[in-house]
């Protein structure tokens, strides 16, 4: 199999792994995902990840029911560990070498974050899963897949979600909400189209890195995403409705 790319950064929100439940980590839902990872590791793809921990605890909602913001993000960021835990026994089970760093010391558990070590384990076959988002609160995953995928010198941001690209209106409330196939990074921010918040939209312009947002719950799509195959929306290329 013939790749596009070489080095990616996959974003997984934590509501991917909870399948159709309503909290926490469906395990077949995990197992299908790192078969999928495991896949394209095979091929050749240096893979790095970052988790979100929306399926355990959400800063944001936290701050909203009364807890300090701050604090709720921090909980938020240990949510996200254990799930880049829980990818990585997946992986490992399936034979897929993994590292788990975080950016909160977590020495019993995981590496700290250290760029170069990061690196050295891409170039050596290993999947890499980022947790603790980028160990700082107000801050997204998002925003820490983007940085990521600029210190590591990822080729291409995917976002995997839970809709097959980004629409001009919410598909699942709009019918007739249209897809778009290519955007540029301009006008996701002067339209506010929610592909990324606007922190991480303006890192991958900075750095010129492409983001792919495709849906994740078909079968074969990250092959199809790092294969190139025009799957989802594309924002870095040209715009359409420009």
């Amino acid at each position: 199999m013939g790749t596009t790319y070489r080095r990616v950064l996959l974003k997984l929100s934590g509501e991917a792994l909870m399948g159709d439940l309503s909290y926490g980590i469906d395990p077949a839902v995990v197992t299908s995902i790192a078969q999928e990872i495991a896949e394209i590791v095979a091929n050749g793809v240096e893979v790095a990840i970052v988790v979100g921990g929306g399926n355990i605890f959400r800063g944001v909602k936290g701050a909203a029911a009364g807890m300090e913001r701050a604090t709720a993000d921090y909980i938020g960021m240990i949510a996200t560990v254990m799930n880049a835990m829980t990818l990585q026994d997946a992986l490992e089970q399936i034979g897929v070498q993994t590292r788990v760093q975080t950016a909160i010391a977590m020495q019993e558990v995981a590496e700290p974050y250290i760029r170069r070590r990061a690196i050295r384990h891409l170039e050596k076959g290993r999947v890499v899963v980022f947790g603790a988002g980028s160990g700082n609160p107000f801050f997204t995953t998002d925003t820490t897949a983007a940085l990521r995928a600029a210190e590591i010198n990822a080729e291409v941001l995917f976002k995997a979600t839970k809709v097959d690209g980004v629409y001009d209106a919410d598909p699942h409330k709009t019918p007739d909400a249209r897809r778009f196939q290519s955007l540029t990074y301009s006008h996701v921010l002067t339209h506010d189209l929610k592909v990324m918040d606007s922190t991480a939209i303006s890192l991958c312009k900075d750095n010129n890195i492409p983001i792919v947002v495709f849906d994740l719950s078909v079968a074969g799509n990250v092959r199809r995403a790092v294969m190139g195959e025009p799957i989802g929306t594309i924002v870095g290329g040209f715009c359409e409705v420009c």
